[in-house]
C-alpha cells in the first residue's frame, strides 16, 4: 500500500520535490518501525535553530560560522532513539582537537561521500540508523549538501 501511494503521488510531483517527498516517506516508515523518533526527525529538520548564540559557549575555532556551531551544539546534545547517551556528545571537543582534519572534511566538494573523521566506525556499527546519523551530521556541518546526501 505504501508503495502504491508513493508511486501515485510521486508521479504528480515536480522533479525538484521528489527527493523531499521520498525523504518524508522514509522518515515515516522509520518512525513507524521505531527506528527513529519524532525528536530525531526534529533534530534533523531544526538542528541548532532553537539555540541562542549569546547563551552558548563560544566556538573554539574560526573556520565554522555561528549557525553551524549552533547546529553542532544541538547535535551533541541530542539522544538518538535507543541511545542512552548522546551519540555526538563530544563532537565540539573532538572538532577542536582535530581542527585540521575536520576543516578538510567540511571543505570537501562532496563530504557526504567521505568517511566522517573520528566517527566513521561508530556510525558504521549502527546498522539501522547509521545512515540517518550521518545525514544529521552532514546537515549540521554542510546544510548546502543535505539534499545531495539525502539522495
Amino acid at each position: 500500500m505504501t508503495f502504491y501511494v508513493y508511486k501515485y503521488i510521486n508521479r504528480g510531483l515536480f522533479e525538484k520535490d521528489k527527493t523531499t517527498f521520498v525523504l518524508m516517506v522514509c522518515f515515516k516508515i522509520m518512525s513507524t518501525a521505531n527506528k527513529i523518533s519524532a525528536a530525531d526527525i526534529s533534530c534533523f529538520l531544526k538542528s541548532g535553530a532553537s539555540l541562542d548564540l549569546r547563551s552558548e559557549r563560544q566556538k573554539p575555532f574560526n573556520f565554522i560560522v555561528d549557525k553551524i556551531w549552533l547546529n553542532l551544539l544541538a547535535l551533541s546534545r541530542h539522544h538518538f532513539s535507543g541511545d542512552n547517551i548522546a551519540f555526538f556528545r563530544d563532537l565540539p571537543d573532538t572538532i577542536s582537537r582535530n581542527e585540521t582534519t575536520w576543516r578538510q572534511f567540511t571543505e570537501k566538494n562532496e563530504p557526504e561521500n567521505m568517511p566522517i573523521p573520528d566517527y566513521a566506525e561508530r556510525i558504521a556499527s549502527e546498522k539501522e540508523i547509521g545512515p540517518f546519523i550521518q545525514l544529521c551530521l552532514i546537515r549540521s556541518l554542510r546544510e548546502d549538501r543535505s539534499l545531495v546526501a539525502c539522495q
